[in-house]
């Protein structure tokens, strides 16, 4: 089931893959203890950098526009900066990389930027071409060519087409980066923008078919239709050649909901309707639409439902407790959705896990589920299918290491699946496979990057504050002398229940492994790699939990001697960049140099900023003097002190990020530039949350990153 916009997680995360012994599971957490009411002193006294809020007022942006002049004389100067950016557009542009395929019909369609397309081009081409070393591709839409003609920087945000026939697309496109898009009916056979067909303005819009006539559209429709968070509060049905105005509604959710949204599914010939209201992050309800009829799923609110065939799916993320039964978080259960409908209390458990072990994902086929887990972070993958005595599953072959994802080529209609592999030091590899044929075929795979030629990946276990082990991969030279010497960057996140898996990242590899640093890749709580009580053993008032996992992860580091602090630099994005600005107030004197990107800081305000509503589930209320009291003891922008010698950070954010403030990133900077700490910070112009908007951004930014951490931590 496609899930709606609030369920497009807040994260910049860094996919990373390794090989390891088998560690024992982590202990379960104790709890920590509540933290005392304190009253959140006064707005005014408590902010004096409010005005650099003002996104695109002239005088913040004046403040921008100096302080990245001061960070592109220094790292720009630096020795090697120019090669490395050539060498990361490079490879950001190679035309070695794999086309990722999305099947439609007898099409295979890819979105592809490189150096002569750097908005983008939408394309097509058949199987039997695909296979080829150098495919022929048919030109859909050429982004370049658009943003040339309407003088915007266009950005490609997918494009949703009707089936069976895919000829009509819903096509997003981005001004600049940002979430919010402009909506606009695309004909695949005139290759042309229908006239007077669906199209939305910008907005942060759901926008899905329901047939060639009729969508469902979530959209600011005017005063008090978006939610606190900013995204659709109704969902409306919209008929062909009516004005918006006239659409009819069928959903509306309530000002403090995350979102809405409705959508049609068509699923082995036939068609299903959802409603879902987002209550929360983490919570929604649902309904099937039958007509004028609408069936709510009965189902724990934090329950995310889907449908497959005939089958009812419900991922669970807290005890379930049914006729005595208890259905455990993580688990996946099934029935047949009639069952489901008429409120079933008769499941079936597809996966429960372990103590290490999770749910990644699951992908139906014709006729079969593909079930992605991971083992101590560590991919496996099951088949399950239907027989006369019920559901069957067994391990799919697979390398013995690597990190695995599948995707079906067309569900309705065929038991083939593409299956990408690939490790930390290994490229990815695209091959298709078919349901019952052991041997798959390989596509396409990615040349290798960088030289990763006398490195080892290792997976290593510390212990946090609270006793729980971490696990952690490290990526470093065979026989690394224990010294203390070795530059070393630590990456992290820790939030959404979003797991970082050890996959390939060139950028790392050119930038940081090929020169003889040291790349270690944190698994810490409030991510997803033990399911769901990884995650929620880290939230609200036990956030701190995730900050004591990543200084457990660094202090272990530096016990091995693998590295020291002058020697350890760490790195991480979005939620991330909220970890790197508690490392930098919190636990100083453990890094030499800090990079945090496009994050959050100020968790004052946090909830009052573009979408900061939407992760009060995560991170807790700041109006709440209960939950203030927690968040005040590890916001980074409210604990910076004066006088305290911070290690040198390098801040970096976008103007058009819709999604995390960059009000967040400048006031910091502002803030510790007046206390008298080298801070530099860099805030590209267009990016959204992603940080940059073309490949050319892509490579300074990375370049900039790597550059400074290099400078810092003394690797030649």
């Amino acid at each position: 089931m496609r899930r709606p916009l609030l369920f497009a997680a807040l994260s910049l995360v860094a996919c990373t893959s390794s090989q390891s012994a088998t560690p024992t599971p982590p202990p379960a957490a104790t709890p920590a203890p509540v933290v005392e009411a304190v009253k959140p002193p006064p707005m005014v006294e408590e902010d004096p950098w409010l005005w650099l809020e003002d996104v695109t007022g002239d005088k913040p942006l004046g403040w921008v526009r100096e302080r990245n002049a001061t960070s592109q004389k220094e790292l720009e100067a630096a020795p090697g900066f120019t090669a490395l950016r050539a060498r990361l557009r490079a490879i950001y542009d190679s035309k070695d990389r794999i086309p990722s395929p999305v099947v439609m019909g007898k099409w295979l369609y890819n979105f592809w930027k490189d150096e002569t397309h750097p908005h983008g081009l939408w394309r097509r081409t058949t199987l039997s071409e695909f296979k080829k070393p150098a495919p022929a591709w048919e030109l859909v839409l050429d982004l370049d060519a658009l943003s040339a003609s309407e003088q915007q920087r266009w950005v490609w945000h997918g494009a949703q087409c009707l089936p069976p026939k895919y000829e009509r697309c819903l096509i997003n496109l981005s001004p600049g980066g940002s979430d919010a898009v402009v909506v606009r009916e695309f004909d695949v056979l005139t290759r042309a923008f229908v006239a007077g067909g669906f199209a939305l303005p910008e907005a942060k819009s759901e926008v899905s078919w329901k047939d060639r006539d009729t969508v469902y559209v979530g959209t600011d429709f005017g005063p008090g239709t978006l939610t606190d968070s900013g995204y659709p509060r109704l969902v409306k049905e919209w008929k062909r050649g009516t004005p918006l105005t006239a659409a009819t509604l069928v959903l509306e959710g309530e000002q403090s909901d995350v979102s809405v949204s409705g959508f049609r599914e068509f699923d082995h010939g036939k068609t299903r309707d959802w409603l879902v209201r987002g209550k929360t992050f983490f919570s929604d309800e649902a309904w099937l639409r039958e007509g004028e009829k609408q069936v709510k799923i009965d189902k724990p609110d934090d329950a995310i439902v889907s449908a497959w065939n005939d089958q009812a799916f419900l991922r669970l993320r807290s005890d379930w407790v049914i006729n005595e039964n208890v259905y455990k978080a993580g688990s996946l259960l099934t029935t047949s959705l009639d069952s489901l409908k008429r409120g079933t209390r008769d499941f079936t458990v597809l996966f429960e896990p372990k103590p290490n072990t999770s749910l990644e994902y699951f992908v139906g086929t014709k006729t079969a589920l593909f079930i992605g887990t991971l083992e101590d972070v560590k991919s496996v993958v099951f088949v399950a299918t239907r027989g006369k005595k019920g559901w069957e599953q067994k391990k799919l072959e697979t390398p013995a290491v690597g990190t695995f994802s599948i995707r079906e080529w067309d569900k309705d209609t065929s038991d083939d699946y593409f299956f990408w592999d690939s490790t930390l030091t290994t490229p990815a590899t695209l091959s298709l496979g078919s349901l019952g044929k052991a041997k798959r075929e390989v596509l396409k795979t990615e040349p290798a990057f960088f030289n990763a030629d006398g490195l080892e990946v290792t997976q290593h276990f510390a212990t946090s504050k609270d006793g729980t082990r971490v696990p952690y991969f490290q990526v470093s030279l065979k026989g690394l002398v224990l010294d203390g010497t070795a530059p070393t960057l630590l990456e992290g996140y820790g939030g959404f229940e979003i797991s970082l898996t050890p996959d390939y990242d060139p950028a790392v590899g050119a930038g940081w492994l090929e020169k003889g640093g040291v790349y270690v890749l944190a698994n810490i709580r409030g991510g997803g790699e033990y399911g769901p009580a990884w995650h929620q053993t880290a939230l609200k008032k036990h956030r701190q939990r995730a900050y004591d996992d990543f200084a457990a992860i660094a202090e272990d580091l530096l016990a091995r001697k693998v590295t020291s602090a002058p020697r350890l630099g760490i790195l991480g994005g979005s939620n991330g960049g909220l970890l790197m600005g508690v490392m930098l107030t919190q636990r100083p004197e453990l890094f030499g140099a800090i990079v945090c990107q496009v994050p959050l800081l100020d968790m004052k305000r946090y909830h009052l900023l573009l979408a900061g509503a939407s992760w009060m589930a995560e991170y807790g209320d700041p109006e709440k003097p209960d939950e203030w009291s927690a968040l005040r003891q590890f916001s980074p922008y409210q604990n910076v002190k004066k006088g305290l010698k911070y290690p040198r950070t390098f801040f970096t954010t976008s103007t058009r990020d819709d999604r995390v403030h960059p009000g967040h990133a400048r006031k910091m900077v502002a803030r510790l530039l007046e206390q008298g700490s080298d801070v530099l910070y860099y805030e590209n112009i267009e990016g959204g949350h992603g940080g940059a908007a073309n490949n050319e951004q892509r490579a300074q930014m990375k370049a900039m990153a790597f550059t400074f951490l290099a400078q810092q931590l003394g690797l030649k």
